[in-house]
């Protein structure tokens, strides 16, 4: 266990998740604020859990040009009993830690059976954290969901909202809403204020991600045939590919930086803790957008829409074929979307609206993604060091 600085007892706040996308940006946000910060890491092949920390707070003091202090870094696992603390680290959590911020979680949407991911850490993790959190004392609990516990439902979603028979698409929204109906039915918590962020993209300024899963697939298979697709005189490559949208669905696409920026508002803001907020957009992304986005930035046509019940299975061409493979586990999420409520989140936060990921904002996310070759740039950095 490495720590940093000292502050009275129980000033600290004990972060989950940290190596996340959303969990970075939650230490960059709360340290900022002066808030003493624990993480909760585990070493990850031949990085420790203090290698992991430290090498996140010095990527944020490089791009933000100032220095962040440094959280205390606690070795462990949610999804092991007792969070896998050792019994120092057990002690030291119940003499400094007073809240707890809950991010982290399972990204993975199928999981086969309860035993594995993301039942594991998404829903089994959770129960282990708040049996820590009553073992030392801990009252306070901030809760990452999802506004997709809603399930299939349509309409207007409330945050008051839960569980009201709906189906799910998948694991990830079932194990979502298992987690957080059974947080509600625990005793022995003084507050428990949860978070709902519709699907999180990269930062609105930078397009900064670590993660490329949802729209990025759109992003990713347009960039692969955009490559290899015969291009026409006018420069262009086509791509015939008919998608089975009108064009008007609306996508609830939200920046991490503000997803972070508005958590740790209300984390700080005693006044808004033991709500719910929705952290949706005001002004959702239309499909058509995306479209003509990834058009511009790959220089394709051909691409149309062909409505919901259009381009069937047995008239696809080979194009369509691959499209429809390489989105097939989130293409649900394309068609439809509800319409969340968020005025819990519009009265707490009124001075922090979410930025829209408008034609600007897709090409700097496309950019980002298209640099960082989606996910490979630090891997094959790394790489490149140790055969140095």
């Amino acid at each position: 266990m490495s720590r940093g600085r000292i502050v009275d007892d129980r000033g600290y706040t004990l972060l989950t998740g940290v190596t996340g996308l959303l969990g970075r940006y939650l230490y960059r946000d709360l340290v900022s604020q002066g808030v003493p910060l624990a993480v909760l890491v585990r070493p990850k092949g031949r990085e420790s859990a203090e290698d992991r920390v430290e090498a996140l707070a010095a990527w944020w003091e490089a791009n933000l040009g100032r220095p962040l202090a440094r959280p205390v870094c606690l070795e462990g696992d949610v999804t092991q009993p007792g969070l896998g603390l050792s019994a120092e680290a057990k002690h030291w959590v119940a003499s400094n830690c007073g809240r707890v911020v809950h991010s982290a979680a399972s990204l993975v949407f199928h999981g086969g059976d309860r035993t594995r991911e993301p039942w594991l850490s998404s829903y089994n993790g959770t129960r282990n954290l708040v049996e820590l959190c009553k073992s030392v004392g801990i009252g306070e609990l901030h809760h990452t969901s999802t506004a997709y516990v809603c399930g299939t439902r349509d309409g207007t979603i409330c945050e008051s909202d839960l569980n009201v028979g709906q189906g799910f698409r998948n694991d990830y929204e079932e194990c979502k809403c298992t987690a957080e109906a059974w947080l509600r039915d625990q005793g022995g918590l003084d507050s428990l204020t949860v978070y709902r962020p519709a699907v999180i993209v990269g930062d609105s300024e930078t397009g900064h991600t670590t993660t490329y899963l949802g729209v990025y697939r759109f992003f990713q298979f347009a960039w692969l045939l955009a490559q290899q697709a015969p291009r026409g005189a006018d420069g262009r490559c086509i791509l015939p590919i008919r998608l089975r949208m009108t064009g008007e669905e609306c996508q609830n696409l939200v920046p991490v930086d503000w997803v972070s920026a508005v958590m740790a508002r209300l984390i700080t803001s005693p006044e808004a803790q033991g709500r719910t907020y929705h952290l949706t957009p005001a002004v959702p992304t239309r499909s058509s957008q995306i479209e003509a986005a990834l058009a511009d930035y790959f220089s394709f046509r051909g691409v149309s829409f062909a409505g919901s019940d259009g381009a069937p299975d047995e008239t696809l061409n080979e194009p369509e074929r691959l499209f429809y493979d390489y989105i097939d586990a989130h293409e649900d999420y394309l068609r439809a979307e509800p319409v969340f409520d968020a005025r819990n989140t519009l009265a707490a936060a009124p001075d922090l609206p979410c930025p829209e990921v408008d034609a600007p904002c897709l090409r700097r996310l496309i950019d980002f993604a298209v640099h960082d070759r989606w996910g490979r740039s630090a891997s094959v950095s790394a790489r490149r060091k140790q055969r140095q």
